[in-house]
């Protein structure tokens, strides 16, 4: 996949069980931190959006699960 840029989140505890993420030209690639070579996750630029919209108010949280 060439010379992608990943990156974790800034939040990350940073003990190797993380997601890094890669933004293409026209989605967003997702992977295990500890399997680099492993498979990704595609995602559309306008699902993650939604998805990080949704985390930030709480969707996911485990007491609104």
């Amino acid at each position: 996949m060439g010379n992608l840029e990943w990156r974790k989140a800034r939040r990350s505890a940073n003990n190797g069980a993380c997601v890094e993420l890669a933004p293409t030209a026209r989605q967003i690639l997702i992977r295990d931190s500890k399997t680099q070579n492993g498979p990704t996750i595609a995602y559309s630029k306008d699902s993650w959006k939604l998805f990080v919209a949704s985390a930030k108010t709480g969707h996911f949280d485990p007491e609104r699960l």
